[in-house]
């Protein structure tokens, strides 16, 4: 058996004896070195196309570790916000407690202005309103939190704008209290009325403008209200005089008194000494005659002096 190969270098035909024995060796080596050359290449092949699949499995276990990793973040980040979360419950219970306590500050303040029933209703919101702006809060709570929190902000909002309201009323009235006459200027006891009397020195029927309140020679004559004193001097009939402008529409005159220890134009406060009984000008003895005069006319003394403050 013959094999003839044409070339298109070669001008001749080259022709392979088979039945020669070298002939047939060296085709098998070329055969054989072919086989070898086709493994090698699938093998490159085989090579190619499986590592692609390796990576890809490594890249998954990448992110199946990096999963975990944030996972256990995630589980730190919320045992943080549950601790945050508890550590806010625990303060809005202590603020709704002090809401409590403020509400009852609130009621006692109201007895003791003696407001009128319903005046002030510490258990119920004043009445507000106002257009929606529209505008949001940045963060976000839970749900029940959040509205515990929320009805917690409008409680203090309407205790303080109800505090504020009753202070302003209870400092209006301490301020009229003090400038209305209260009490007795002197100690000792009343032993002439206001009114119409008979005079003591002639006799006559008169009208007395102011109460006359029998008390040692010497004793303290205080201020009944804060004012200030618009006279200190001697008068006609009365002796030594002071009289206090107390505002309001009030002035109060204290006479036949022994000796003044303030000047005109000076400050007075409750309580404070103006000056000694006695028995100067048109007395009898001594006693201090007091008057109460409201939007300039002399007023009974009797339910000042009577009243407390």
């Amino acid at each position: 058996m013959q094999i003839i190969l044409v070339s298109r270098h070669q001008k001749a035909p080259k022709t392979y004896d088979l039945s020669q024995r070298a002939v047939r060796f060296r085709l098998a080596g070329l055969v054989a070195g072919a086989g070898v050359v086709l493994a090698g290449l699938g093998a490159a092949v085989a090579l190619a196309v499986a590592s692609p699949n390796g990576r890809t499995v490594s890249e998954i276990d990448a992110l199946h570790h990096t999963i975990a990793t944030q996972n256990h973040q995630l589980a730190e980040v919320r045992a943080d916000a549950q601790r945050d979360v508890n550590a806010l419950a625990v303060k809005l219970g202590e603020l709704q407690a002090q809401s409590v306590r403020l509400n009852a500050l609130g009621e006692r303040l109201t007895q003791a202005g003696k407001l009128d029933d319903g005046e002030f209703n510490f258990d119920q919101p004043p009445a507000v309103g106002g257009p929606d702006t529209g505008a949001e809060g940045a963060y976000a709570l839970p749900s029940s939190l959040d509205h515990s929190i929320n009805q917690l902000a409008g409680q203090f909002a309407s205790q303080q704008s109800q505090l504020q309201a009753l202070e302003d009323m209870l400092l209006d009235r301490k301020v009229a209290s003090s400038l209305r006459p209260t009490g007795m200027p002197v100690g000792g006891y009343i032993s002439s009325y206001f009114g119409a009397r008979v005079d003591p020195i002639n006799g006559h029927r008169e009208f007395h403008s102011g109460l006359d309140i029998a008390a040692p020679d010497g004793s303290a004559v205080h201020a009944v209200a804060e004012g200030i004193v618009t006279y200190a001097g001697r008068r006609r009939g009365y002796g030594n005089v002071v009289e206090v402008d107390h505002g309001n529409g009030y002035m109060t005159r204290f006479a036949h008194n022994s000796k003044l220890l303030v000047h005109p134009g000076e400050r007075v406060r409750i309580g404070q000494v103006l000056a000694r009984s006695g028995s100067t000008g048109r007395s009898t003895g001594p006693h201090v005659h007091f008057e109460v005069w409201y939007k300039g006319r002399p007023v009974n003394p009797l339910a000042y002096v009577r009243s407390h403050r």
